[in-house]
């Protein structure tokens, strides 16, 4: 077995829950401001964010929804999701973080399996929680903000809650993000509070926040990248956050300007529009010292365009929802464009052989397998999705091929898997394929994923029309659309006298890309 160790110095592993530790950044800042709402410039202080989060931890527990109790948050990024998210966690629940983008049927879903019961949402988003609802858990719907005879946020208030509830740290879970698979419907991840605090400590070995640093945070809460490394991270370590609620250029542009951070978070579509967009000249960005990218693979010639037009580093890093989500990061002072780096602290990984389970040699392509306290305790309410990724030893089964260099840096090849990455979300096919076989004039259906200069990837479905029926293009998409969320959407529809397929049944997705390879 080669195993292969982390370069930097083991951090202690603290023991605490994740709001402990938010608190112990938050409590050394008083009444200095944490967080900003981007677009109206509306603040809250870290004292006014502990009060918050402790009131609204009480409120939950009075109202039957504290220890063991899930609740489901579906908001975009604002100053109450932090207080939510954490009110949860110290009153001795679980989250589960939902993509405000979800349709009826993607939100049932994980409302159902999650066994949540309560939902926190926004007033226009109401309509579709409440449809959603039906034949769940949920017994409730808060919405923020005053919407006349709806339960509110600040109806959920309470007395104040003065500790964290009590919860095993290594067994609590304590945030349930769902992640797509391959086949059928996105999987809960569990993570304990030891996952997050360990991921956020690892990761703050290497990313240098100063307390007082303020980030602008327009990489979604609900998605384990922003809010591990944006909101958990940055507010763990004394600095501060300016949310954005959906990615806006120009507004990203300003609000860098006015705030001149040192750290931006992002993903290769972005870094592509602050590499190539002539509006990023017009805006002073000069603060900027280090761009992180994540969630999809950066091309090296993009990434140092990025780096020679904002004049700052631009880094990679890797993981996956399932590993809290960061488990390599390329050092920063010492970019190296197309790698994701070693191992953080206290991980460990190896390059195995997918077909023979044996360990590959340095330059030696295989599956990436992790291990480390940031994996996952396993998927909710699937023992065969577990065992199928967390190998014996507490290895993570990555589904990724990589190299690994004399260096023990990591380069991300493909993936295993099917997964298609539309900025950074996952999309599966077999979800996209569902649907499509829903519709009475498609016969048979095949998704993969095409690359695209601003996405990463598009969805592109090869359809085998029904006998008799005279199903056109706009028709296909236009069905999916109705029925899944924007990034799910298709890009395109060919349509084919067969499918693909193997003698078993299985799809050779393998050769669509051949073909979408051929006519490009």
């Amino acid at each position: 077995m080669v195993i292969h160790e982390s370069p930097h110095a083991p951090i202690a592993l603290s023991g605490l829950t994740a709001t402990e530790r938010l608190f112990q950044g938050l409590e050394a800042r008083g009444d200095a401001d944490v967080l900003i709402e981007g677009p109206t410039g509306r603040s809250v202080s870290a004292a006014e964010l502990i009060d918050q989060i402790r009131r609204l931890a009480g409120g939950l527990e009075a109202r039957g929804y504290g220890a063991g109790r899930t609740v489901a948050v579906m908001l975009p990024n604002q100053p109450e999701f932090v207080t939510v998210f954490h009110a949860v966690l110290f009153a001795g629940g679980t989250i589960t973080t939902v993509n405000p983008a979800y349709g009826e049927r993607e939100l049932a879903h994980q409302l159902a399996d999650s066994g949540a019961e309560l939902l926190i949402t926004l007033p226009e988003l109401l309509h579709r929680g409440r449809a959603a609802m039906a034949g769940t858990a949920v017994r409730e719907i808060a919405v923020v903000g005053a919407v006349a005879g709806e339960l509110s946020l600040d109806d959920l208030m309470g007395a104040l809650r003065a500790e964290q509830a009590p919860v095993d740290v290594d067994q609590h879970v304590a945030v349930l993000p769902y992640s797509s698979g391959t086949t059928g419907m996105p999987k809960g991840v569990m993570l304990t509070h030891a996952n997050l605090v360990a991921n956020v400590d690892q990761c703050l070995a290497l990313v240098r926040v100063r307390p007082g640093d303020w980030t602008v945070a327009f990489l979604p809460f609900f998605h384990i990248y922003g809010q591990t490394i944006l909101m958990n991270l940055f507010l763990s370590a004394g600095g501060g956050i300016v949310t954005m609620p959906r990615f806006d250029l120009v507004l990203l542009l300003e609000l860098v300007q006015k705030y001149r951070p040192r750290h931006l978070f992002s993903v290769p579509p972005v870094i592509v529009a602050l590499a190539k967009h002539p509006i990023v000249d017009d805006y002073d960005l000069g603060s900027i010292e280090v761009v992180m990218s994540g969630a999809a693979p950066l091309g090296p010639a993009t990434a140092e365009l990025a780096a020679a037009r904002l004049g700052a580093m631009v880094v990679q890093g890797y993981g996956m929802t399932e590993m809290s989500p960061v488990s390599h990061l390329v050092p920063f002072g010492s970019p190296r464009p197309g790698a994701v780096g070693p191992a953080l602290p206290n991980t460990v990984f190896r390059i195995v052989d997918p077909e023979t389970g044996e360990d590959r040699a340095a330059g030696e392509e295989g599956e990436l397998w992790v291990r480390g306290p940031q994996v996952m305790k396993g998927y909710h309410n699937n023992p065969a999705a577990t065992a199928a990724t967390l190998a014996p030893g507490g290895w993570l089964r990555t589904g990724d091929l990589a190299v690994v260099d004399a260096d023990g840096h990591v380069c991300v090849r493909d993936r295993l898997k099917e997964l298609i990455k539309v900025k950074g979300f996952q999309v599966a096919p077999a979800e996209l394929e569902e649907v499509l076989l829903e519709h009475p004039g498609i016969a048979d259906a095949a998704v993969i994923g095409v690359p695209d200069d601003e996405t990463g990837e598009r969805p592109e479905a090869f359809v085998v029309v029904a006998s008799g029926a005279g199903l056109t293009e706009a028709e296909a998409m236009a069905h999916v659309a109705e029925r899944l969320a924007s990034f799910k959407h298709l890009s395109r529809v060919t349509f084919v006298e067969a499918v693909p397929k193997s003698a078993s049944g299985k799809i050779l997705r393998r050769l669509l890309r051949d073909r979408v390879a051929e006519r490009a």
